[in-house]
């Protein structure tokens, strides 16, 4: 989706194709310098090569959770970190980083970002423990937000009609294809255990793609920034990144430590950090500042209602991407390879009806997330339905891609209309606050999901056993989409 400023027209619209942790969509104010050079082939390659990284990063890292934890001996609430850590830092930072774009430069700041990409997949492959990967794992969910803002804001300032919405498009796709890429990517190189590096070299192999990112970026990228920046948020950003880790810390490490009187303490903190951000933020706004999430925004019922529409979503993806990793290696003892080549029919189909989603909102309006909703729910179903019926021992691949299938159809579509929902309900005057609002909450939700959905499913086990515990946590996805659908008949019947 491409947002434009109140005096500008917008493109003319392409298929957009969000995937989770990698859409920020747009992030800046986008007040270009009244003359940036235009971007050229060569340098729209490039910055899209640096969007995947994040992209394709997220889901390797799922694939190859469970030889992390043979390796260096994690426990499973620490594997939960190592995910859900990337997705806090990314969401703290994004809007953040998107400032400092328009401010230094979003060249300068793309080329900075995909270096420290770079230099922290290098921490993440020579990690000697799990808590050393979790750090680094942090580190590179920083590094995704002073890169990943950067590109949308790059398209739209050094390109104009066609030639943007083929670059959306184009952004799109790749960010959607992370979800195969990264399945696939992630078991090749797990499995291949090239030098004896097993699930290190998932990390290691951004390191070349990031160095050759950078070389291209140097000569092929355009220099573009706001002409007149917003300041950055601190206070803001400081006491939204304390809440987050007060909440999302004892939910990972709680249980598995016996519930001790620091997890307590934090829990309690976490709504109080939670209302001192909100006072500062209010506070920011009222006094002619720029906080980081404007609370005005959320006084708009069409904005409420479009990130009530993301909680389900987001939480139940990305608990889902933590549970199935787990299930497919652990208790059905797939090896790396064949448990990413057993998620591609969902990735494929998520692909394909995201590109599709357009047309789809065109015919249906908001029902269309009603009905994506239902298909994905269906595909739970299909699934619970399969595992508890067939043979533990006799479940395949195969067996599993229909209800795979059908999951990926329904989420292909509810990624692509959230932001188009949240996005329509905010005045053009603000489009840069209100994406970074949606894309902040995308991310909080995605290692909110990881915490609480891997949380449960990994209490289940020991008394349910693993198959049980995994149609139990479907069981509570499947409840969150049915409440998806009801929102989605609160949505207009024509979207904008």
């Amino acid at each position: 989706m491409t947002l434009t400023t109140p005096d500008e027209k917008p493109p003319a619209a392409g298929p957009t194709t969000p995937s989770a942790p990698s859409n920020p969509s747009a992030f800046s104010s986008y007040s270009a310098p009244s003359s940036p050079s235009p971007l050229t082939p060569l340098g729209l390659l490039t910055i899209l090569l640096g969007a995947s990284l994040s992209s394709i990063d997220f889901f390797i890292v799922n694939v190859a959770l469970p030889s992390i934890e043979r390796d260096l001996h994690a426990s499973p609430a620490t594997l939960e970190m190592v995910v859900a850590g990337y997705a806090v830092a990314y969401a703290v930072l994004l809007v953040l980083g998107g400032r400092l774009g328009d401010t230094y430069g979003r060249r300068k700041l793309f080329l900075w970002g995909v270096a420290a990409f770079g230099l922290t997949s290098l921490a993440c492959g020579l990690a000697p423990g799990a808590w050393w990967l979790v750090g680094a794992r942090m580190a590179q969910g920083a590094a995704s937000a002073l890169m990943l803002p950067q590109v949308l804001a790059t398209i739209h300032a050094t390109t104009r009609g066609e030639r943007r919405a083929r670059a959306v498009a184009l952004y799109g796709s790749v960010s959607g294809l992370g979800v195969v890429l990264g399945q696939v990517l992630g078991g090749v190189l797990v499995a291949a255990d090239l030098g004896g590096t097993g699930w290190r070299m998932a990390f290691l192999v951004n390191v070349p793609v990031a160095v050759a990112a950078l070389l291209c970026a140097v000569r092929s990228v355009p220099d573009s920034r706001a002409e007149q920046p917003r300041r950055g948020d601190l206070g803001g950003t400081l006491l939204l990144g304390s809440a987050l880790t007060a909440l999302l810390l004892p939910l990972s490490e709680g249980r598995a430590t016996g519930w001790p009187l620091w997890s307590i303490l934090l829990l309690a903190a976490a709504p109080l950090l939670g209302w001192a951000f909100a006072a500062v933020e209010r506070r920011a706004e009222d006094t002619g500042g720029s906080p980081l999430l404007p609370p005005s925004l959320l006084r708009e019922p069409g904005v409420r209602l479009g990130l009530a529409l993301g909680l389900p979503v987001f939480i139940g993806f990305s608990g889902w991407m933590f549970v199935s990793a787990v299930t497919l290696q652990q208790g059905l003892g797939y090896g790396a390879l064949k448990a990413g080549l057993t998620l591609v029919p969902m990735g494929l189909t998520q692909v394909a009806a995201s590109m599709l989603a357009p047309r789809v909102a065109a015919r249906l309006g908001g029902r269309a997330m009603t009905v994506a909703a239902l298909v994905h729910g269906s595909g739970l179903v299909v699934l619970a339905l399969t595992v508890l019926w067939v043979p533990w021992s006799s479940l395949t691949p195969l067996a599993l891609a229909p209800g795979l299938a059908l999951c990926g159809l329904g989420q292909g579509v509810e990624l692509a209309l959230y932001y188009r929902i949240v996005l329509a309900a905010v005045p053009a005057a603000r489009a840069g606050a209100g994406s970074g609002l949606a894309a902040t909450v995308q991310q909080s939700c995605l290692a909110v999901g990881v915490a609480t959905v891997g949380s449960l499913f990994l209490s289940l086990i020991p008394a349910l056993g693993m198959r049980r515990a995994f149609t139990a946590v479907l069981g509570v996805q499947l409840a969150g989409l049915l409440g998806l659908a009801l929102l989605g008949l609160r949505l207009p019947r024509r979207l904008s």
